[in-house]
């Protein structure tokens, strides 16, 4: 059996006020509905940074400055693997917009519970709230 194609994902922890910037992924999106933190593939040859800012851009319309990496899982969907890395970043300039997101959110770690993220989103929110 052929082992399925690991695609690398970039996300933008971004916090303002105590408060994380969250996206709803679109009804016609791969796991419709549910929530991420804001980023999106890799391409060939794209750094980790210029993924981060080019994806960021396009679903927000926001300049950020990628930051250290945070935490970095993988996960297996039915398909293909995910290797989800998410970085600190922070807003250079604009203000969000859902330009290519169903919605954003601005929310605290303690709302989290409070919105269905996908498998690999909610596995690095344990990794960064120290849940197991």
């Amino acid at each position: 059996m052929k082992k399925p194609p690991t695609i690398r994902v970039v996300a933008a922890v971004i916090m303002s006020a105590g408060r994380y910037l969250i996206t709803q992924r679109r009804p016609s999106a791969v796991l419709p509905m549910l929530w991420e933190f804001p980023g999106g593939r890799v391409e060939p040859n794209e750094t980790d940074a210029t993924a981060l800012r080019r994806e960021v851009m396009h679903r927000l319309g926001v300049d950020i400055v990628p930051g250290p990496l945070m935490s970095f899982v993988s996960h297996p969907y039915e398909r293909y693997t995910v290797d989800l890395y998410l970085y600190e970043c922070t807003l250079a300039s604009g203000a969000p917009q859902e330009n290519n997101v169903n919605a954003f959110r601005w929310v605290s770690s303690d709302e989290f519970d409070q919105y269905a993220f996908t498998p690999a989103d909610e596995l690095s929110m344990n990794q960064l709230l120290g849940i197991s």
